[in-house]
């Protein structure tokens, strides 16, 4: 599944829970609810998200964050960030054994 990089090393996350009074059990609650499978998004891992310390997440998953995302009813660019795709340029070889004179 894709991932997806917190913004600003997670303070829009916090601002969005900090505006609607909300602890990380009950953003967690939230996610259950708009999860079609119901198992919605940890406290922990809302907290390594929201986090600041040595155990915060700089990436997610891309169902994490839409989770999270619809339970704060905020927009998802302004939360999260998609992950920089793979480049495809080619490295400069050397050449081999083979074509060397």
């Amino acid at each position: 599944m894709p991932k997806v990089l917190r913004n600003d090393e997670g303070r829009p996350l916090r601002n969005a829970m900090k505006r609607q009074q909300l602890t990380l059990d009950e953003l967690s609650e939230k996610t259950k609810a708009v999860d079609p499978e119901g198992r919605g998004v940890s406290p922990a891992t809302i907290g390594r998200l929201t986090g600041r310390g040595t155990t915060a997440r700089e990436r997610t998953e891309l169902r994490t964050a839409w989770l999270i995302t619809e339970a704060l009813d905020d927009r998802m660019h302004a939360l999260f960030s998609r992950m920089p795709s793979h480049s495809t340029a080619t490295v400069e070889r050397s050449s081999s054994d083979a074509e060397e004179e």
